[in-house]
């Protein structure tokens, strides 16, 4: 379990781009379970779309990339500092299978499938109760900057 206290020290994004509410569930090296409320004040709204609000698909990946770092550095047993930046490598097999509206709560699964020369491998999924609204493969990576 992690709370918003914990996830605000291990990510630097902030309002309106962090993107994880709540870690359910963390088995360090192997997976972690997170959530993110979805609520219609949220700026995006205004515009995707005005007659019928709609979380971006774009979004989705995100949040589940948010919590593949969050894998990621309890994996290494680190918290990242402000020399640190955790970078999208790749997206693969991105599948949307539902929209994700306001008032839904998303809950998304991430295992961690490979480790190599810096660059992590997850597989994600995000649903909304047992439907999947979202699933891919993302690639990610830490870099040092000056």
């Amino acid at each position: 379990m992690m709370d918003i206290h914990q996830i605000l020290k291990q990510l630097p994004h902030r309002y309106p781009f962090l993107l994880v509410d709540r870690v359910l569930a963390v088995e360090k090296g192997k997976s972690i379970q997170a959530l993110k409320n979805v609520s219609m004040n949220e700026p995006q709204f205004t515009g995707h779309f005005p007659h019928r609000p709609v979380f971006p698909g774009v979004l989705m990946l995100e949040a589940m990339a948010q919590t593949a770092a969050l894998l990621a550095f309890d994996t290494l047993g680190v918290t990242p500092d402000d020399k640190t930046v955790y970078y999208f490598a790749g997206i693969d097999g991105a599948r949307f299978k539902r929209p994700v509206e306001p008032g839904d709560q998303l809950v998304m699964d991430v295992t961690l499938e490979r480790m190599k020369a810096g660059i992590f491998k997850f597989k994600g999924t995000a649903r909304v109760g047992n439907e999947v609204a979202c699933e891919a493969e993302l690639m990610c990576t830490m870099r040092t900057i000056a």
